[in-house]
């Protein structure tokens, strides 16, 4: 299992990367801006920026994305 961890300010994001297909569902919905896509997978490039509404992980059809906060 390949699980990438990212954080910042108190907050970690996982994304499982067997699991993220690249949709970029997270990438088009955080309101925040905090996702890329990186060789096709979602990357928490900017965790600090992040305002804990959990809509990354509600939106992942494939639940790839965990959050502290959630």
């Amino acid at each position: 299992m390949v699980v990438k961890e990212f954080g910042g300010k108190d907050i970690v994001i996982r994304i499982d990367h067997d699991k993220c297909t690249g949709c970029g569902e997270c990438v088009k919905n955080c309101p925040a801006d905090v996702y890329e896509l990186v060789d096709e997978k979602s990357v928490a490039k900017r965790v600090e920026d992040c305002v804990e509404c959990c809509i990354c992980v509600s939106v992942c059809p494939v639940n790839a994305i965990e959050h502290s906060s959630c």
